[in-house]
């Protein structure tokens, strides 16, 4: 049994059911779309399964792939979004903004979130306590350092986390300070949920889904053959969430981007569709996970399981 609080994880299968509450989204919208760029990663390369890593010694031609998306094509990725006046949520692992803080400076000067991906990527199940928690205070003291503001994310997607992250993170955030207002490592619906958070049994934590299917790491896996696949899927995807909210059903999705795989020229245009299908409606609200995260929680404030 662990000795971390694990509610955070215990297993919901009714949700809200056949009757999910309307989100409320601002100005009537029917859809809140929320795009993320994932900053770092260690699959994503143009190799596939040919790749032979071998244990302690470095690859150049790999490390300068992923240099490809800081360099080049985190760039093309924004001036699109800047075009759109879409604001995008950054899941970055803290090394990375150490590594080229001018992409922590822009984000922050342009309206876009900084979500935390922890300090580094990588599976966090098998590391002892000690080195976790090592780990989540590099991350804190990364962003914090990067940004113009000494802002800290106030959101976290680990992608691989272990069932004590949640509460170590809940842990460093109380002791520091900061605020933590929302979790994204979940799958299990289409709108925001309550959960409570470890170690404040009074207060509230906002579990955040993730559209993982709408995740250009697909394309890495075989799962989608094509760019026009992988724009079909997303705007399929759009395309339902809208017509439940024309329905009174609103709802969300996330399209989740790796800067140095989407951001290729033989990409890219994949998600100049999506996003030219996405604004080409009045009635979507793009916004980063935190504005919606906000949004639940004022507009459906936490109640208490004791309450």
């Amino acid at each position: 049994m662990s000795k971390y609080d694990t509610t955070w994880m215990d297993r919901d299968l009714i949700g809200y059911g056949p009757d999910r509450p309307d989100a409320k989204w601002p100005k009537g919208a029917k859809i809140a779309v929320n795009y993320g760029d994932e900053h770092a990663e260690t699959v994503l390369h143009e190799f596939g399964s040919q790749l032979a890593v071998e244990l302690g010694k470095r690859d150049p031609p790999t490390e300068s792939q992923f240099d490809y998306g800081s360099r080049a094509a985190v760039w093309r990725l924004m001036r699109l979004f800047k075009k759109h006046d879409i604001p995008i949520t950054f899941y970055a692992v803290g090394r990375a903004f150490e590594r080229n803080p001018a992409v922590a400076k822009y984000a922050e000067e342009n309206g876009h979130e900084v979500a935390s991906h922890c300090y580094k990527w990588k599976p966090y199940t098998g590391m002892t306590d000690e080195e976790e928690e090592e780990y989540i205070r590099k991350a804190v003291n990364a962003y914090k350092t990067t940004s113009p503001s000494g802002k800290v994310p106030v959101g976290w997607f680990y992608g691989r986390p272990s069932e004590r992250s949640l509460p170590l993170v809940a842990k460093v955030y109380k002791e520091l300070g900061h605020e933590l207002l929302y979790w994204a490592d979940t799958y299990a619906d289409d709108l925001p949920y309550w959960t409570t958070k470890p170690g404040s049994p009074n207060e509230g934590l906002v579990m955040m889904p993730y559209s993982l299917d709408c995740n250009d790491f697909k394309f890495w896996q075989g799962q989608l053959g094509s760019d026009d696949a992988f724009a079909q899927r997303c705007i399929d995807a759009f395309t339902t969430i809208r017509d439940e909210g024309l329905e009174g059903k609103t709802a969300y999705i996330t399209v989740a981007l790796h800067s140095r795989w989407i951001g290729r020229p033989g990409r890219f245009q994949a998600l100049k569709r999506i996003v030219e299908h996405f604004s080409s409606f009045d009635d979507v609200w793009f916004a980063t996970r935190e504005q919606i995260a906000r949004h639940w929680k004022e507009t459906y404030p936490y109640v208490p399981k004791s309450a």
